[in-house]
């Protein structure tokens, strides 16, 4: 009877904590619905390693962004004298003078997060950049900074291997896509449980929109070289001129496909289904509104596969709000054509299922790895 009347106990006392907690959650999912979309791709500073301080970011999020992650850029522009005189760039394409990989730019990241309250650090997600894709050294920097900075790190990325006209400039060995290097820091990160932003083009710039893409076979071969890691391709293998392609009619008369052709076989691949794609950037927004096709084309591969795309801004250091929410809005004819469901994965909530799993197993691994 004590026993019945103990059990009865209980249960009233579940009831009611959760009658107590519903105006708590009704009030969180209202928070929530109110944001625009969480942010997969967010760079603090730029190409001289300057840009706004953390709290100006968080001011920028507000009630807008409910997610970011934070970044900053692996590659250091150098202000050559002999190139460019008193004139000191802030951007690769103002000098001739080459890039070099800047480690210290993680630390900086780390520290910056660790100054904020817990509340607003667990609305971002830092990530790793800082090292040398070509360098076989380049995996013993990433392992150094989790151990360095233990709790503070979702992933790696934004980092690149082939980007147009950054990876001729940097010093040293040229990044590739069948480098061993590249090879261990995947299986790194995949061991680890580090989420991957990748950038690499897969074409070179301004290449004949009808050939098949140059580092397209070499892009699928490394993503199945590790089907462990979850790697979000970033801007879908796009940039400021790396067009999208669509291979033209061979001479039989056969027609090749286009890049929503191989984007849906990538989809449809169940090997293959590690691979996430952000849409991000402003000049991959340009390709997707620049007609009814693209726009019809882009949406119905999303609407199909609503699980694998994520979208991101992919600002460097911007200096107020609408900088910063510009690129959602150059969006828009996106979003109108998305089912709800699928818009709200693309925007929110892919974001959160898979930085959310990145978070823990990091966490679990540096709990087993780390000696406190």
């Amino acid at each position: 009877m004590l026993m019945k009347i103990r059990l009865c106990f209980s249960a009233f006392i579940c009831m009611l904590c959760l009658i107590l907690l519903q105006p708590c959650i009704a009030q969180e999912k209202k928070q929530a619905d109110q944001y625009l979309f969480n942010d997969s791709h967010f760079h603090l500073t730029n190409y001289i390693q300057e840009g706004i301080s953390i709290q100006k970011m968080l001011e920028l999020m507000d009630n807008k962004v409910a997610r970011s992650t934070l970044f900053g850029i692996p590659l250091q522009q150098q202000w050559s004298y002999a190139n460019s005189g008193d004139f000191a760039p802030d951007y690769y394409l103002e000098t001739d003078a080459p890039l070099y990989y800047y480690s210290f730019t993680d630390a900086s990241i780390a520290m910056e997060y660790r100054s904020l309250p817990k509340k607003q650090q667990d609305r971002l997600d830092p990530m790793i950049t800082g090292f040398n894709p070509s360098d076989m050294y380049g995996v013993k920097h990433i392992e150094r900074v989790l151990r360095t900075f233990p709790g503070v790190f979702t992933g790696i990325g934004e980092f690149s291997i082939h980007k147009e006209f950054v990876s001729s400039k940097v010093s040293g060995e040229v990044a590739s896509l069948t480098n061993p290097a590249l090879d261990s820091i995947l299986a790194f990160s995949g061991e680890v449980g580090l989420l991957v932003i990748l950038h690499n083009d897969v074409n070179f710039p301004m290449a004949d929109e009808e050939t098949k893409p140059v580092y397209l076979e070499q892009t699928l071969d490394l993503f199945k070289r590790h089907t462990g890691t979850t790697i979000i391709w970033a801007h879908v293998g796009l940039g400021r001129i790396v067009r999208p392609f669509r291979y033209g009619a061979t001479p039989t008369g056969e027609r090749l496909p286009s890049q929503v052709d191989v984007l849906e076989d990538i989809l449809k691949d169940p090997t293959l289904s590690h691979i996430h794609f952000d849409l991000s950037w402003d000049e991959v927004a340009k390709y997707i509104v620049a007609s009814e096709e693209s726009l019809e084309n882009t949406a119905k591969v999303i609407n199909r596969y609503p699980d694998r795309f994520l979208f991101g801004t992919d600002v460097v250091a911007p200096p107020n709000e609408d900088r910063y929410l510009a690129v959602y809005h150059m969006y828009q004819k996106l979003w109108d054509v998305l089912t709800p469901e699928a818009k709200e994965k693309v925007t929110k909530g892919n974001y959160i299922r898979l930085f959310d799993a990145a978070r823990e197993q990091v966490r679990a691994w540096e709990k087993a790895n780390i000696i406190r």
